[in-house]
């Protein structure tokens, strides 16, 4: 089971917003069968059955074993991931398009950078699942406090200056070989847990 898996097909990404089916997959992170899972969300197992063969045919759950228990085979499953994010490109021809109206300093264009980094990131790794490869990525997460909103902009100025230095130094538009990557930075104001 994957730690967090990416949902690009939008008639998966329909499935799993239905609040019983989005509920079942949470339910599995720990293998479950029809019977047990219809106990845990108060429905006929019959009714577990119908949305977990839908869950199943969109690649969200995945059979760990069937158990024979006199004429009847109980399917054990299990989700596919701990959790899951639905990429942008499920919504296809609505999906956020950062470079519409690139404004560093919008909240709405740090949204569509966000949703393209989504998008991205899922891409490479339904494309590297299927390579059986790994994919190469760094991330940095962290808070900072400013005593005023001049000293955010004098942060952001200096974050600029440096991550243009770095950028810089390490660039090489001639490296035969060499593969691009992107680099996102955001500053927000952090929401606190509740």
């Amino acid at each position: 089971m994957h730690e967090v898996a990416v949902i690009e097909d939008p008639a998966a990404a329909e499935a799993s917003l239905d609040p019983m089916r989005s509920k079942l997959l949470a339910e599995l992170v720990e293998p479950g069968s029809a019977t047990s899972l219809a106990a845990k969300v108060g429905l006929a197992r019959q009714k577990v059955n119908y949305h977990l063969r839908t869950l199943e045919r969109h690649g969200l759950v995945e059979l760990v074993e069937e158990r024979k228990k006199g004429n009847v085979t109980e399917r054990v499953m299990q989700a596919t991931a701990a959790s899951f994010v639905i990429s942008p490109t499920a919504l296809a021809s609505v999906q956020p398009d950062p470079g519409r109206s690139p404004d560093r300093l919008s909240a709405r264009w740090l949204l569509a950078l966000a949703a393209q980094l989504v998008r991205d990131v899922g891409t490479l790794l339904t494309g590297a699942a299927k390579a059986q490869k790994r994919v190469a990525t760094f991330a940095l997460d962290g808070e900072v406090r400013f005593a005023s909103a001049a000293d955010r902009a004098a942060f952001a100025e200096e974050l600029t200056q440096c991550v243009t230095a770095l950028v810089s130094k390490y660039h090489d538009e001639s490296a035969e070989g060499g593969r691009d990557h992107r680099l996102v930075v955001a500053v927000h104001p952090a929401v606190k847990e509740r």
